[in-house]
């Protein structure tokens, strides 16, 4: 009998927008890093692209607790669900903090760790637009996450490094601290968005 009942779908396109509103988000940092000048309404910008992202998320939520039959395991929807809004919210905190900190300038290491944070968010984007199509190979997306991420946690012990050892301000040095942190936390939420996915795959092979 329950074959015979129609799998909810509209999670897959759910999904996609949520993952392009995510690269959004993080292509809006990457920018803000890179050309330092209107931070106040970079963030603005940054912040109402979290908050889409946001009502996606309830969206997600809301339409799982009324489906009977999903396509994917239930704890995966809301895994992935969590996931990417994660990323989001990383994103829109670091803007925040560039702001709320009064930072003068980006650091050469936070214009880098943004740009890994953006092109892991975009391999996540294309893994997630492979849901759906049956004997999706995530192997690809998942490897390029992976690589970025390590990349991510090097520039941030490289910078940190650099900013114990050449900063005497130790204020600027806990402001940039946790900046450079909450970057290479993000590509993180990238790494567990890649093994949701990857587990996903194995499951419908």
């Amino acid at each position: 009998m329950f074959g015979l009942i129609p799998r909810e779908i509209a999670f897959f396109e759910m999904f996609r927008r949520a993952a392009h509103n995510m690269i959004e988000g993080s292509r809006l940092l990457k920018d803000m890093m890179e050309d330092f000048r209107n931070p106040v309404e970079q963030a603005r910008r940054i912040k109402d692209i979290e908050h889409i992202g946001d009502g996606i998320t309830h969206d997600i939520v809301r339409r799982l607790n009324q489906t009977f039959i999903t396509p994917i395991d239930r704890e995966d929807i809301h895994g992935l669900a969590s996931a990417l809004d994660d990323i989001l919210d990383i994103a829109d905190g670091v803007a925040d903090r560039m702001v709320v900190f009064k930072v003068a300038k980006p650091t050469e290491p936070a214009i880098k760790l943004a740009s890994v944070l953006y092109n892991a968010a975009v391999a996540v984007g294309a893994g997630i637009d492979q849901l759906g199509k049956g004997h999706a190979d995530m192997n690809e997306f998942c490897i390029q996450v992976n690589s970025l991420e390590n990349e991510a946690d090097r520039i941030t012990r490289d910078a940190i490094s650099m900013l114990f050892e050449r900063e005497k301000d130790p204020i600027a040095v806990i402001k940039w601290k946790e900046i450079y942190e909450n970057l290479e936390e993000g590509t993180d939420r990238c790494e567990d968005v890649a093994n949701i996915l990857e587990r996903i795959a194995l499951k419908h092979v």
